[in-house]
């Protein structure tokens, strides 16, 4: 039977760096389930909210600022000359927060991507942005046998939405017994 993530960890309503990079190191919510990537993947400096009834559909809830600093290591191997933020980071943020949601909300298992229905973007995140801030919804959770979240989320860069995703799936696999 795999760990229960609340035999390990208590639910808060918002998470530090700290706390982000100790998940990043495994085991914070129990042997086998949830974590978020290492630096330079982890793609947020904090978690602001987060709620099992919150967001658009009522289903839950969850978002994650990130702050912009010039160097960060991405402007450097992105179009050189034309420094921007890869989407694709964007859209990875926004999976690692519905993994890390999956497990806070008490399932077992690691999360893995699976897949998004619809990505639009509208602008970009340079080095001159400020701030990025990651709002995810829940769409829809299925729990059981296949633990599976379903999630719409955007992208916000200094308060003007830059990327929006629809259907965004992330499984949560377990450990073989």
């Amino acid at each position: 039977m795999p760990n229960n993530p609340h035999d390990f960890h208590t639910p808060q309503p918002s998470y530090t760096r700290d706390e982000l990079l100790r998940s990043s190191e495994g085991g914070y919510f129990g042997p086998g389930n949830a974590q978020l990537p290492a630096p330079p993947m982890l793609m947020m400096d904090r978690i602001t909210e987060i709620s099992l009834d919150g967001g658009t559909y009522g289903k839950g809830h969850i978002v994650g600022e990130l702050d912009i600093v010039p160097g960060h290591w991405f402007f450097d191997c992105h179009y050189r000359g034309d420094a921007m933020m890869p989407g694709s980071l964007g859209l990875d943020a926004m999976w690692q927060m519905i993994g890390y949601w999956l497990g806070w909300s008490g399932s077992p298992g690691k999360g893995r991507a699976i897949g998004v229905g619809e990505v639009e973007v509208t602008g970009a995140i340079t080095p001159q942005t400020r701030s990025v801030r990651y709002e995810v919804a829940m769409r829809m959770v299925r729990r059981g046998k296949l633990v599976l979240g379903i999630a719409d989320g955007r992208v916000v860069a200094d308060g003007v939405s830059v990327f929006v995703a629809k259907d965004m799936r992330v499984g949560l696999t377990k450990a073989a017994d």
